[in-house]
């Protein structure tokens, strides 16, 4: 099995009978319920955990969890990652692509100058942006780039496959 995917984290104990709340990192934050079962990770590693029941709470999510019937139970879960296997998300499209398949890309420009390496996606009002680790040598003395992903207008390609991004970007920015 490959390495699980984070899709939301367990939140502060609801109530006395064990109820959970949740954040979800899923793009419809009720659609983490559409993956069963999860992964939570506690301090031995993942464990799977069925999700028995789930609602929605003003303007939270809250969720029972199989074999978790008291506050004190559900007290250990909280700050607890929920993923799922990579194999349970749905397959996409060849010109679509998960942000986890981003992470570890080269990035070059359109002048074939390396700009470094993808290390984090970031989420933003307008638009994702490319957190761009530079090489330790980097003739501009960059660290860190931040490249906006707009495709056509930055983004020129993503090959997943041979795991290159090239953008339009001036390696000085």
């Amino acid at each position: 099995m490959s390495e699980p995917v984070i899709v939301g984290r367990l939140g502060a104990v609801y109530g006395i009978k064990g109820w959970l709340k949740v954040n979800s990192f899923t793009e419809q934050p009720d659609g983490i319920f559409d993956y069963q079962p999860w992964l939570i990770r506690d301090g031995k590693g993942w464990r799977e955990i069925q999700v028995t029941g789930w609602k929605r709470h003003n303007k939270s999510l809250i969720c029972k969890l199989a074999d978790i019937d008291q506050r004190e139970e559900a007290q250990a879960l909280t700050g607890a990652d929920i993923a799922v296997s990579a194999e349970a998300l749905p397959s996409l499209p060849a010109d679509e692509f998960y942000w986890r398949d981003l992470v570890g890309c080269q990035v070059k420009n359109t002048q074939g100058y390396d700009l470094g390496v993808v290390s984090q996606l970031m989420e933003t009002g307008s638009n994702d942006v490319l957190v761009v680790k530079a090489n330790a040598n980097d003739a501009f003395g960059q660290r860190e780039r931040l490249i906006p992903f707009l495709e056509q207008q930055v983004i020129k390609s993503v090959n997943i496959q041979d795991r290159v991004i090239e953008v339009e970007w001036d390696p000085d920015f």
